[in-house]
């Protein structure tokens, strides 16, 4: 096991995603770019290089850091082909998902008490509500005003005919109706596909599908996702049982409450041994009161309160109030309503977008919500006490790196959520 006074010289890490359907070579090539670049501001050395094996996917990563080697293994725990079965809804499902979503949020009080911590998250919660309403009245619209157009130029051109009554003019009324709804269907058809086609950009559909994911069983992970959260905990399992000095767990947004319940079983289940390698969780950009709020997060609410009380553990927490698609400085066992006694974790603490970017960088980053909510995974070019790199390939544990570290001062760490119920 590593002590304390010990330098890390190999570190396994587990990167959990969150909901996105990209291929894993994303993060690795992410991985690949940024570490460069954060290795040449802050003066220190590294390198990845690729090596899928067997049916996972990992780079190795050689850094010198402080005078120290490191070598460090990045798995992602892949579960994309999970986000994409969920993704994969026609139109009519999504507008239907969206109904749901929307009434199991508003119909629980959860939405009203999200508002009560961060507006941004809300608010990103809500865009895709309004974009797909949007589209579907601009298409209901232009359909509604060309089917008008051609049911009037029709009667117009009977009206010149000198038809104004009788069988011939009500056939072709008739007929002039009927292509009105067909113009209108088939607008609404070919726009909304259309719509859908620039969803790499709007981003609509592909927010509704993660909020429905999380909604849909009212809190509860789903079959095939608590399945695949097994097989991760087994990878980890088996990691904690090999000879590196650090195991280190990172979740990403909404990977962070897999994280959570991956973890917390883990160690319920006795797979921490004593004598291995330092246990660490590094949660980013969480949003974990989007599920824990729900009256039916029961497993996740559980596992929040277990997790905080545990010695086999670091947990920090790192978020940013300028990242608006997460529940930034919230400690998600607090708000949660979950507070134990003993509770040690996690330490929240600021990425600090605005002071660990230069102005230049925050400028140009500022407006670009998804990237910023990735910029945890990326360089920073006035970097403060938050170094991804450092964290997940430099020779310090995450308990060593911010043991005197204070919690944010702004931190949120007040029960919110109206459903607080556990597992006893």
């Amino acid at each position: 096991m590593s002590s304390d006074a010990m330098p890390v010289r190999q570190r396994r890490v587990f990167h959990i995603p969150g909901y996105d359907p990209m291929p894993p070579r994303r993060y690795r090539e992410l991985y690949r770019t940024e570490s460069a670049a954060q290795a040449q501001i802050s003066g220190y050395e590294i390198s990845t290089h690729a090596g899928p094996i067997e049916d996972k996917f990992y780079w190795a990563v050689k850094a010198r850091i402080d005078g120290h080697e490191i070598v460090s293994r990045v798995d992602v725990l892949v579960w994309s082909d999970i986000v994409r079965d969920s993704m994969a809804q026609s139109i009519p499902a999504t507008y239907w998902q969206l109904i749901q979503t929307a009434w199991i949020y508003i119909f629980t009080g959860t939405l009203r008490r999200l508002m009560w911590m961060r507006k941004g998250p809300v608010i990103a919660a809500l865009y895709p509500v309004v974009m797909l309403l949007l589209q579907l009245f601009v298409a209901l619209w232009l359909g509604a005003m060309l089917g008008g157009w051609l049911e009037t130029g029709l009667l117009w051109l009977l009206s010149l005919a000198g038809l104004t009554e009788g069988i011939i003019f009500t056939s072709v009324a008739i007929i002039a109706t009927v292509l009105k709804y067909a113009v209108l269907a088939g607008v609404v058809y070919v726009l909304l596909r259309w719509f859908k086609s620039k969803d790499n950009k709007l981003f609509a559909y592909y927010l509704m599908h993660d909020y429905a994911f999380s909604a849909r069983l009212w809190g509860r992970n789903p079959p095939e996702l608590e399945t695949r959260m097994k097989a991760f905990g087994d990878d980890i399992a088996k990691a904690l049982t090999s000879t590196v000095d650090e195991v280190l767990v990172v979740g990403h947004s909404s990977g962070a409450h897999l994280a959570i319940s991956i973890l917390a079983d883990l160690i319920r289940d006795g797979r921490v041994p004593a004598e291995g390698p330092k246990l660490s969780f590094l949660s980013l950009g969480q949003v974990v009161p989007m599920m824990s709020f729900l009256p039916k997060a029961r497993r996740l609410r559980t596992d929040l309160a277990f997790l905080a009380t545990q010695d086999a553990i670091t947990w920090v927490d790192v978020s940013a109030p300028g990242d608006g698609c997460c529940f930034a400085l919230c400690d998600p066992v607090a708000v949660t309503g979950v507070t134990p006694p003993g509770k040690k974790w996690p330490l929240v603490i600021s990425a600090a977008f605005t002071q660990s970017l230069s102005p230049a960088r925050w400028k140009a980053l500022r407006w670009r919500f998804f990237r910023l909510h990735f910029q945890y995974l990326c360089a920073f070019d006035q970097p403060k006490d938050y170094d991804y790199f450092q964290i997940t390939a430099g020779p310090k544990t995450l308990a060593d790196r911010y043991r005197n570290r204070a919690p944010s001062a702004s931190r949120i760490d007040i029960a919110v959520s109206k459903h607080t119920s556990i597992t006893p």
